[in-house]
């Protein structure tokens, strides 16, 4: 495994709310998108816009800054959509091939950038990028440009930690065998792939305004909550507004939205949340960015 370093600084859409910084969910599809292929049900052959999700990610900007929270394989797809400019840092939850395989597309934004790419997350997903990217770390000169990345480590998840000026805090959630980086910034969540969370994440997620946390389908899952789990979680954290994400084609969106509990609604791709509250590592209890 590549040695890395410790954080501690780095430097088609429907808008709701306004805010300095704005959330952009690129993606809100399961492992798969959706439509699945070779699946001709009425959501797969659907032409609401919005039954159409490509694979997890979201882009965190505001004039200042330009930070994706996860980089799928839809990602070049997403960042042409958007018009995304530059990227600053990439923020990885964990290391599944949905959240990871898009980093390669990153290459063009470091070329601009003449610098490495920071990458972030917790010591098991920077092992699995170094080895899924290998070619990135090899030293070799081929005449090709490869992308550069700078591996940087999440080394626990009880430490706050500042990207570009924004502070994350650490939401840690169980995923499988797996123990996710759900991440707060302000009053805003984003939890994409869980099945359980522990106690004490429940108590660091009070007072949120915004949550966006999975629920994959109405039918149980090993790994992920289906939509009875994710309202459990919902009407114990009681956030102002709610989004489902991870979507399966068992959702139709407009169907299935209008059977959902008030301030509960279903994510799309495209949509524009804001950032609400003290976002800022100025003021907050880590190391100020640097970028």
């Amino acid at each position: 495994m590549l040695s890395y370093h410790t954080s501690g600084g780095l430097g088609g859409s429907a808008r709701v709310g306004a805010s300095l910084i704005d959330a952009v969910l690129l993606g809100t599809g399961t492992s798969a998108g959706v439509p699945f292929l070779g699946c001709n049900c009425p959501v797969c052959t659907s032409p609401d816009p919005r039954n159409q999700r490509l694979r997890s990610s979201v882009w965190l900007h505001d004039e200042q800054r330009s930070i994706i929270l996860d980089c799928g394989p839809d990602f070049r797809q997403q960042a042409l959509r958007a018009g995304i400019p530059r990227v600053d840092a990439v923020v990885l939850t964990h290391e599944h091939f949905d959240h990871i395989f898009g980093l390669d597309d990153l290459r063009l934004y470091i070329l601009r950038a003449r610098q490495p790419m920071p990458i972030l997350g917790d010591a098991v997903t920077l092992d699995c990028v170094s080895r899924v990217f290998a070619y990135a770390f090899d030293g070799v000169d081929n005449g090709s440009f490869k992308p550069r990345f700078d591996l940087v480590l999440v080394p626990n998840f009880d430490d706050a930690f500042a990207v570009a000026g924004v502070r994350f805090e650490p939401l840690p959630v169980e995923h499988g065998n797996l123990t996710v980086l759900g991440l707060r910034i302000g009053d805003f969540a984003y939890v994409p792939d869980c099945k359980r969370v522990p106690e004490a994440t429940l108590a660091r997620m009070a007072g949120l305004d915004t949550l966006v946390i999975d629920g994959l389908r109405h039918t149980p899952h090993n790994n992920h909550m289906s939509r009875d789990e994710a309202l459990e979680v919902i009407a114990q954290v009681r956030p102002r507004s709610s989004w489902l994400t991870h979507l399966t084609h068992e959702y139709d969106h407009e169907r299935d939205e209008a059977n959902l509990p008030e301030g509960v609604k279903l994510a799309y791709d495209g949509l524009t949340l804001p950032v609400t509250g003290n976002w800022s590592s100025a003021s907050a209890n880590c190391a100020p960015s640097s970028p």
